[in-house]
């Protein structure tokens, strides 16, 4: 096993609030009459050719990495912030804005828009592992609405296709994946995922005897925790693993109807979760091809249903 269990056991559950979360935040915003707000509803779009919609989507996931690998290779580190910053508060205000509606508060959407950018900033600039999480699970289910609302069966099952053989080149054969994390945590403070550190028993108590040494400075000292060797891992699910699910699940969802839906969260997690207990220590995975074969087991249990 990859992680502790107790942290298995968080990350699944983290993953599987947020897939639960996104089905009602996409069932929301698939119901008549409701529209996604700040200008990114795409149900025009969604009535166009799926042979029109699927090449111009590869193409704005292409422009999308090779900009942050350019943006990276000249350390524009304040443009990604920006950037980062943007997608973050609208994605939040897209989520919340689900809830804004429901309460029936006055200028639902503004609201909703005020708390994302609030707490886009927390996340970008006051962050903690609390806080990094938190934001995370209603990130995703804002992107993902937006993506079922042009998506079908065909253009989710080609997208996870080869989403899953670039995760498995980026992983496993470049590397990647791992040098595009480690940048996002040592040069932006944020990573696009669930993030939750950890420590072996040993180094907890070297912390915390350190931590009383050092009260008065406020912090350990950067040499302090070279010299003692004090290594801090992390249990990580990128932001694909997570929004991608959603977004097959609201596919189903809005073509066949809950139960479908439900068989594909189902199906991603069982994948999720053989991973995780499989995976070994210190190694990398890419989780995009497990993910992707849950899904589409799921997907087809689901077929197979609405026949009978």
């Amino acid at each position: 096993m990859k992680h502790p269990l107790k942290l298995t056991i968080l990350l699944i559950s983290l993953f599987v609030i947020t897939q639960l979360i996104g089905l009602y935040v996409v069932n929301f915003y698939i119901s008549d009459g409701v529209t996604i707000p700040y200008g990114f509803d795409q149900k025009e779009v969604a009535q166009l050719s799926w042979q029109y919609i699927l090449p111009n989507i590869i193409f704005s996931f292409i422009l999308a990495i090779l900009l942050i690998f350019i943006l990276m290779k000249f350390k524009l580190n304040w443009i990604i912030k920006i950037w980062f910053f943007v997608v973050i508060a609208f994605a939040l205000g897209i989520t919340l804005n689900t809830l804004t509606i429901t309460a029936n508060l006055i200028y639902p959407t503004y609201i909703a828009l005020a708390i994302g950018i609030l707490l886009a900033f927390f996340k970008m600039f006051r962050t903690n592992p609390i806080i990094h999480n938190l934001t995370e699970i209603l990130i995703y289910p804002g992107i993902a609405a937006i993506f079922v609302t042009i998506f079908n069966w065909w253009i989710t099952i080609i997208i996870l296709i080869l989403i899953s053989i670039y995760d498995i080149w980026a992983v496993w054969k470049s590397g990647i994946m791992q040098k595009m994390a480690k940048f996002q945590i040592d040069n932006l403070g944020v990573l696009g995922g669930f993030m939750i550190p950890y420590a072996s028993k040993k180094v907890k108590e070297k912390i915390k005897f350190l931590r009383l040494k050092y009260q008065a400075a406020g912090k350990i000292p950067a040499n302090v925790i070279k010299k003692n060797k004090l290594k801090i891992a992390l249990a990580i699910l990128g932001g694909g693993d997570v929004v991608f699910p959603i977004i097959a699940a609201g596919v189903m969802l809005k073509t066949l109807g809950i139960l479908p839906a439900l068989c594909v969260t189902a199906g991603a997690t069982l994948s999720l979760i053989y991973l995780l207990l499989t995976a070994e220590k210190k190694k990398f995975y890419p989780a995009m091809p497990y993910l992707t074969v849950g899904i589409l087991a799921g997907m087809l249990v689901s077929y197979i249903l609405s026949l009978i």
